[in-house]
């Protein structure tokens, strides 16, 4: 914590250097975030740009009362959830393939290969299909490995609700893997 004191008040007397590097810190968990919530790759590198922008405008406004990973995801949050409720015209449901390609690059037979990557694009699939905040808790939860009160902080739920809510989305995602993987056995 205190490391991060230091870097925002380096930031805060002007040095962007120390920005470029909070940047290179958090730009995964922003990206992962907003890409979860937004699926148009431009629209996506447009609000990552818009949430570091209002984080250098209002980091004077961090009070320190949680880390500053979870004060960005939060930005990052409701900058894409404010978008997504804007465009409520458009489908802005997010299925990120290609970032899972590398994933499943082994010796393995072609059969098992087919199955791995059948199953990841289903998994992906039935994410991509589940509500905005069971989409949100599942991948904070288990791909940014943040806690509960930090998911909590982020979206304005209560703790309890987060809990409630990453149980529904893994019971829904258990339910439609089982019968996946029936079909492919």
């Amino acid at each position: 914590m205190q490391n991060e004191k230091d870097t925002i008040e380096r930031i805060l007397a002007g040095d962007l250097n120390s920005f470029k590097i909070l940047i290179r810190q958090h730009e995964a968990l922003v990206i992962g975030m907003v890409r979860r919530i937004v699926k148009d790759q431009g629209d996506v590198e447009d609000l990552c740009q818009e949430v570091f922008i209002k984080v250098f405008e209002n980091l004077q406004s961090f009070k320190y009362q949680s880390k500053i990973s979870t004060w960005i995801g939060k930005i990052a949050f409701t900058t894409a959830v404010n978008h997504l409720k804007k465009n409520s015209g458009k489908n802005y449901v997010a299925v990120d393939l290609d970032a899972f390609e590398d994933t499943y690059k082994t010796s393995d037979n072609p059969e098992s290969l087919l199955i791995q990557k059948s199953t990841s694009a289903f998994i992906q699939g039935e994410v991509a299909k589940l509500p905005l905040p069971y989409r949100t808790i599942l991948t904070l939860y288990h791909l940014q490995e943040l806690s509960y009160i930090e998911i909590g902080e982020i979206t304005g739920m209560p703790e309890g609700t987060v809990k409630s809510y990453l149980f529904r989305a893994r019971k829904l995602l258990k339910d439609k893997m089982a019968k996946h993987l029936k079909a492919l056995l």
